[in-house]
């Protein structure tokens, strides 16, 4: 059938598309082949919450809601899925079976797939992101050849394609590891940005799951420190709080102030002020994924550079002095996480403790000059951009960010020569295919 598409926040679209629902890794591996055979690209489709342009079909979308099915969970937490289950849906089948993903981001909503391409992470100084919980997979390679990949069945297709940005082929299954089923303890409350600058690495490891939010225009954050308990422990907030905090005001009463601040831009840093007063502590327990995971009802765009941990208060630093300085109004606040080292040739956090700093603006507003302050102050720093958020770097940047950077792109020219699973942003951001990727 012909098809649109468009993502979450509505920056990326297409239209005129060929639009396939395949079952089964066999019929995914049959549709490869005959739009390799009929030279046109082929691009799996997500559940479109990456704000760049890495997910954008051009050509054939391969949509996997009819490969998204539980395969199996083994007596030692290894679960098998098909990649195109959302991780809600695996959250709830996990937790239906007493097993928990061991680190998740705030976002519930994509594929397993999709999560992974882009290198999806949560917070946490001791865990790593998605990527670091694969054990095993199946990627179907732009010849049709289905892959059964691990650490002992062709590692170098498995350690890759783990954050592949959809650029070697399908991913079909993937095996994750996770563990006992857990809740966290989550206290939440304001905090003074210099504070938390001045001790950033006491602060962000101080228990298992920390993060906070800068409203730029004050000096004040909302701080979150999750820590790992029994499930035994489990207090969750009261149905009426819970409402008020999350619906209310968390998502219309921020809705309210952001389209106001659209409207007259002089009101964004007295209405930024007005949040940050609104602020109020809270401590509860629940369900780990239900504390990891927000609603998030607002639509924006995002831009997040993954820095060394040790430079995240001299970014957040300069970011507030252009702020302070400048004419930017910057609505949303500044979100700060951090990730351990990891070894995934293209993750942000490969071989570096890593600290993630993410900007935002509303989904309809096109000023670029927040970004544009971002990124340099990031580049400045080293900075990786998260591959499904905006930025604006290409291959000939990138390869002097990732050290792995030849070791990926030299894989993709041997598996996908032709560029079947090529659209413009993957051509931009690793250079085009036959274009001497292998040498960066």
């Amino acid at each position: 059938m012909a098809g649109t598409w468009r993502n979450w926040a509505g920056n990326q679209r297409a239209a005129g598309l060929t639009v396939v629902a395949p079952a089964g890794t066999e019929g995914i591996a049959a549709e490869v082949r005959a739009a390799a055979a009929a030279g046109r690209r082929v691009t799996a489709l997500g559940s479109g919450h990456s704000f760049s342009g890495i997910g954008r079909p051009e050509d054939v979308a391969l949509a996997l809601h009819r490969h998204a099915g539980l395969v199996g969970v083994d007596d030692g937490g290894l679960v098998t899925v098909q990649a195109g289950m959302p991780l809600h849906r695996l959250n709830a089948e996990l937790a239906a079976r007493g097993w928990a993903l061991t680190n998740l981001g705030d976002v519930d909503r994509q594929t397993v797939a999709g999560a992974l391409s882009t290198g999806t992470h949560g917070t946490g100084a001791r865990f790593g992101g998605l990527a670091t919980q694969v054990r095993a997979l199946e990627l179907v390679t732009a010849g049709g050849e289905v892959l059964r990949c691990s650490p002992a069945e062709h590692p170098d297709v498995f350690s890759a394609a783990r954050i592949g940005l959809g650029a070697l082929g399908v991913l079909s299954t993937v095996t994750l590891q996770a563990v006992p089923a857990f809740a966290l303890r989550a206290e939440e409350g304001p905090a003074r940005l210099p504070d938390l600058l001045d001790a950033f690495d006491e602060v962000m490891t101080a228990t298992d799951h920390v993060e906070f939010y800068w409203f730029p225009h004050t000096d004040r954050c909302l701080t979150k420190r999750n820590t790992r308990v029994p499930l035994e422990q489990v207090a969750p907030l009261g149905r009426v709080r819970a409402f008020r905090d999350d619906e209310v005001l968390a998502n219309a009463g921020f809705a309210a102030v952001v389209a106001a601040g659209r409207r007259v831009p002089a009101l964004v840093p007295p209405l930024a002020r007005l949040s940050a007063g609104a602020l109020g502590a809270r401590t509860y327990t629940d369900v780990a994924h239900r504390v990891f995971v927000s609603r998030r009802r607002v639509r924006f765009r995002e831009m997040e550079y993954a820095v060394p941990r040790a430079a995240a208060p001299g970014v957040l630093a300069e970011l507030r002095r252009v702020v302070d300085a400048g004419p930017e109004r910057a609505p949303f606040p500044v979100e700060v996480r951090v990730a351990a080292a990891d070894d995934v040739p293209l993750s942000t956090a490969r071989g570096r403790d890593t600290a993630y700093v993410a900007v935002h603006v509303p989904a309809r507003d096109r000023s670029g000059g927040w970004f544009a302050a971002f990124e340099a102050i990031a580049g400045a720093a080293g900075g990786r951009p998260h591959w499904g958020k905006l930025h604006g770097l290409d291959a000939a940047v990138l390869a002097g960010r990732h050290p792995r950077f030849g070791e990926f792109t030299a894989l993709r020219e041997r598996l996908d020569p032709a560029g079947v699973f090529a659209n413009a942003h993957l051509d931009r951001v690793l250079g085009p295919v036959g274009a001497g990727g292998g040498q960066a």
